[in-house]
């Protein structure tokens, strides 16, 4: 909901004073920030709730295979892209359980370059081998949570999040029904022509957008540098952290350091009588010392159940279930879970595809509202003058810089450019404004 929301004759039935056009400021300049990066996050995010559906149709021919009575040793199929490819690191083997599907080794190449290959576990013969960061939606990936900029851009990704908490915050404010304007009119779907359909489009999309991209928005927080870094320090100070046995940490290593190292398949086997769920991913031991991490990669999360097996005599050294997370832990990693449209399945996906498509709309909404209003030659910056601030909203914006501290940073430096720059050239600024 951008500056688009109110302006001319309906300001006056609407508006609730100098706060009201102070806010409604806010919002249009958070806007101008934001929307373009909700464009752009809105699609990648809602193509990428589609990643199996569109990998299994890009990589057809790779997935699949027609099955034999037996399979080959593992050992005999990562050969098999020794011989190909080189492996310089062996990263870990995915067996999906399941007759006709390839294995799926990743690993560094002869060059270095991080891989996936797909082998015919039957015949040993391999199918594809891709650099992982070329694969299409690893690209799209990146390009979501990154701009396909490293870690400057995941910072501008991170911003934008939290000026869009902002954003929806001020927008719905703005939306809330006040003077002639009833409840029944701000939830009436939009109508009228031109100018006015725009705003009550953008209004109407943003008052559900609101309900429906926030959760998303939040739960996503957890990956981004600053927050999810600032949640992580929290964590650790109050051992609410992830006990996964994946990275490390208290991982008990081999009963011997010598010996001779069991058969790969005989890990998966160990898995599937642990009550594991299928698919399967395993990581080979770093050294002698060293134990098999294996894990189910099923995307419901309680069942994402991690072992260490002893690489010499097959002993279930360490068990981690997901119940054995901290609470925090497993409220993040269900976030994350919601945020991908893996929670609850089928529903989860429609919520996140509507709520992508919102997002689309909103951005789109309320660049043509604000392109439709604004004076020529002007950026159309909403009229307001400077209001003392009540105790409450006071409150309000410290706890948001506090919860969001990119944002608070960010504040502070537009208010500081504001009062030694902008406002000297008349930049941000109504027409009249002082």
């Amino acid at each position: 909901m951008t500056d688009a929301i109110v302006s001319g004759p309906a300001a006056s039935q609407t508006t609730g004073g100098a706060l009201y056009r102070l806010v409604w400021k806010w919002h249009f300049l958070a806007s101008l920030f934001v929307l373009p990066f909700m464009a752009l996050l809105a699609i990648t995010g809602g193509i990428y709730l589609y990643k199996p559906q569109i990998e299994n149709w890009l990589y057809a021919d790779r997935l699949a295979v027609a099955p034999l009575e037996e399979t080959l040793p593992i050992e005999a199929q990562i050969a098999a892209v020794e011989a190909a490819s080189g492996i310089t690191r062996l990263r870990g083997i995915t067996s999906f359980d399941a007759p006709g599907r390839t294995t799926l080794i990743e690993f560094d190449d002869a060059g270095g370059t991080r891989s996936k290959a797909w082998i015919d576990p039957y015949r040993g013969e391999v199918l594809a081998s891709t650099p992982r960061d070329q694969m299409a939606m690893q690209v799209l990936r990146k390009l979501h949570g990154e701009l396909l900029l490293g870690d400057v851009g995941t910072k501008f990704v991170e911003l934008a999040a939290h000026w869009a908490i902002v954003m929806f915050i001020t927008g719905l404010y703005l939306w809330w029904p006040r003077g002639k304007r009833s409840l029944a009119k701000a939830i009436r779907p939009p109508s009228g022509k031109d100018r006015k359909w725009w705003r009550e489009t953008h209004m109407f999309t943003g008052m559900l957008a609101t309900v429906l991209i926030v959760p998303i928005l939040i739960t996503g927080l957890p990956w981004t540098d600053v927050w999810g870094g600032g949640l992580g320090y929290v964590q650790e100070k109050t051992g609410q952290t992830s006990k996964s046995l994946r990275f490390g940490g208290a991982v008990p290593g081999s009963t011997a350091s010598e010996g001779e190292t069991i058969p790969y398949a005989q890990v998966f086997q160990i898995a599937r009588a642990e009550g594991l769920a299928a698919p399967y991913e395993m990581r080979p031991p770093k050294d002698d010392s060293a134990a098999f991490w294996v894990r189910s990669t099923s995307k419901i999360r309680t069942e994402q159940t991690e072992l260490i097996v002893d690489q010499y005599t097959g002993a279930v050294l360490k068990r981690h279930d997901f119940a054995d997370n901290p609470i925090v832990a497993r409220t993040i990693s269900q976030g994350i879970s919601f945020h991908q449209g893996e929670l609850y399945g089928w529903l989860n996906i429609a919520q996140n595809t509507v709520a992508a498509i919102l997002g689309v709309i909103l951005a789109v909404s309320g660049f043509v509202a604000w392109w439709m209003r604004r004076p020529a030659g002007s950026l159309g910056v909403p009229a307001a003058p400077d209001a003392a601030l009540g105790t409450g909203m006071i409150v309000l914006v410290t706890v948001l810089m506090i919860l969001l501290p990119l944002m608070g940073v960010s504040l502070l430096a537009a208010l500081a450019l504001d009062w030694l720059i902008f406002r000297r050239l008349g930049w941000f600024r109504a027409p009249g404004a002082t």
